[in-house]
């Protein structure tokens, strides 16, 4: 196996620059599809196993392109970038046409397609910085993307607000259904999206299969053959990380089925979906997954600093404890101004989550097979996801009554367990 160079800063920049258009995606996807639904008719427990594709997906699609990405080179584009290139035009065509769907089962039909379609380009992306970083810049890499999710998300939260207040859109569809304000949101996103990931495929190199063999040279093995010796060989760190990770992402769950819905009918006392207020509301809740993310991405900036003080695990859980405090205290949140503690909490968090579990495992994977040890480690995301997709609904109806903001609140008390859980991970 060759020695990786080390990379500038704008090289750094370039490798992870896609980054900004997967966010955007999955930030439109993030801030408006559970309004989509009520604006569909959708009912508050029903909102859970609409939200099914996104786990599902991430289940199915992540391990078979990262394997598939393993054994992939391309004289042109190379090992991870043609799965760049096709899931963004798949992701950028469902953008486009996810908010022009009349019935509840169209747009979580679209909704299947388009989480397919970002996993496509989005799991190769993790294996990409560790391909071509060595060791003691994976941590920059990583720190990288969080900084892009965190503008990709901004762009992505500002654009209903922007349509509604500077570009004169309806607040309501003149019949009902989706307003204007959101279906042109998602057009730029799809736009926005597919711009990106050309940007880093045009821009970056990816070194040949001579830089990721080993001189015992193994044989060669199937899919299914290859997920089991991945499953079988976990590294220690995957099986520490497994439980911090099963609460971190049920809590996030909670806390994406349900955020926006809290703001326009907690913060802004908006009852009915097509309703000016219900609109300002929407508008007010994009913009504080904007807001999170503005903190995401300056905090990205300093992590790798803080990370050499305490170390990969302290860091997380401060972070997680920061995100689970944050949800908590929305309770107390009578305005909406006053959301922007909160939000502050959970973009130190997610900086965190995304970035930081992926440093400390990155270490214990072998080159050769860094895509389908990838889409091994996602299990530990979407298996909580699936689990709270299928049986939340439950819980809201016959336990919390579907009050939104008790969903949120048990969120962030998922977040403390898992950085209390994290304390337990030894790092190398």
């Amino acid at each position: 196996m060759k020695q990786r160079p080390q990379l500038s800063f704008w090289q750094i920049w370039n490798m992870a620059f896609g980054f900004l258009g997967i966010q955007f995606g999955w930030g439109l996807q993030m801030g408006n599809m559970s309004a989509i639904y009520e604006f569909l008719g959708a009912s508050p427990d029903e909102i859970p196993l609409l939200w099914l594709a996104a786990p599902m997906t991430g289940l199915i699609v992540q391990p078979i392109v990262g394997y598939m990405s393993d054994k992939t080179w391309h004289p042109t584009f190379g090992r991870r970038k043609p799965y760049f290139l096709i899931g963004a035009i798949l992701a950028s065509v469902t953008l486009v046409f996810m908010p022009h769907a009349s019935a509840i089962w169209m747009a979580a039909g679209m909704l299947w397609v388009l989480d397919a379609s970002i996993n496509i380009s989005m799991e190769p992306t993790r294996a990409f910085i560790a391909d071509i970083l060595p060791k003691e810049q994976l941590s920059r890499g990583y720190t990288m993307q969080s900084f892009f999710i965190g503008l990709g998300a901004v762009l992505a939260s500002l654009m209903p607000w922007l349509l509604l207040n500077y570009f004169g859109f309806e607040k309501t569809a003149p019949n009902g259904g989706i307003p204007a304000y959101v279906k042109v949101s998602f057009l730029v996103g799809g736009i926005s999206f597919l711009l990106a990931m050309l940007y880093t495929i045009f821009t970056t190199k990816e070194y040949p299969p001579e830089y990721y063999e080993t001189e015992d040279k193994e044989e060669e093995k199937g899919y299914f053959e290859g997920l089991s010796h991945a499953f079988s060989n976990m590294p220690t760190s995957f099986k520490q990380l497994a439980p911090v990770q099963f609460f971190t992402w049920m809590g996030l769950f909670l806390m994406w089925f349900y955020l926006t819905t809290t703001i326009c009918k907690h913060v802004f006392g908006a009852t009915d979906p097509q309703s000016p207020l219900y609109a300002d509301g929407l508008a007010w809740a994009n913009l504080c997954f904007g807001f999170y993310s503005v903190v995401t991405f300056i905090f990205a900036l300093i992590m790798p600093k803080i990370a050499e003080i305490t170390g990969y695990t302290k860091l997380h859980f401060l972070c997680l404890l920061a995100g689970g405090t944050g949800l908590l205290s929305i309770s107390m949140v009578s305005s909406q101004y006053g959301m922007i503690l909160p939000m502050t909490g959970v973009g130190i968090a997610w900086a965190s989550i995304v970035s930081m579990p992926y440093a400390i495992i990155a270490k214990d994977i072998p080159p050769k097979q860094m895509g389908i040890y990838m889409g091994l480690f996602n299990m530990f995301i979407v298996i909580p996801e699936i689990i709270a997709a299928l049986g939340f609904g439950w819980v809201m109806k016959n336990i919390l009554g579907n009050n939104e903001l008790s969903a949120v609140m048990l969120g962030g008390c998922l977040l403390i367990i898992a950085g209390i859980l994290v304390l337990f991970v030894k790092e190398k």
